[in-house]
């Protein structure tokens, strides 16, 4: 199968050596993205719940930049350095989200890239 890398201006840039986005055949495998404001590249000020928000702009910008939208999301990781925010996320999904939800992972680690309160990343399938 061939790879194709995904890239949109709407997302943050990498800030490392890998691609925003990787598409192989019907599968998009979605890169980490913490609250990086794309046209500044710096990290989102504002309380959790605007970080969250951003984290899910920035997958959405890749969805459709690889063709798809967030329905196409089916799995998703969520990364949170205070897993008391873990509600917010559930909150936050609605607006992103309809049913049938994607499968999901949160898991609590001590710290993130530029010190961000939350990192996601995902897996899309395209194509029905």
């Amino acid at each position: 199968m061939s790879r194709q890398n995904i890239n949109t201006d709407k997302a943050p840039q990498a800030i490392g050596t890998y691609s925003q986005a990787v598409r192989v055949g019907d599968t998009v495998y979605l890169s980490g993205q913490i609250p990086l404001v794309p046209e500044t590249m710096a990290l989102l000020e504002g309380d959790a719940e605007a970080q969250i928000r951003r984290v899910f702009d920035n997958l959405q910008a890749l969805a459709e930049a690889a063709g798809g939208s967030m329905a196409d999301l089916v799995k998703l990781n969520v990364f949170l350095t205070d897993l008391a925010n873990f509600p917010l996320v559930n909150r936050v999904m609605t607006e992103y989200f309809r049913e049938p939800y994607p499968a999901r992972a949160a898991i609590g680690v001590s710290a993130l890239p530029k010190g961000a309160a939350v990192e996601m990343d995902g897996v899309l399938v395209l194509g029905g």
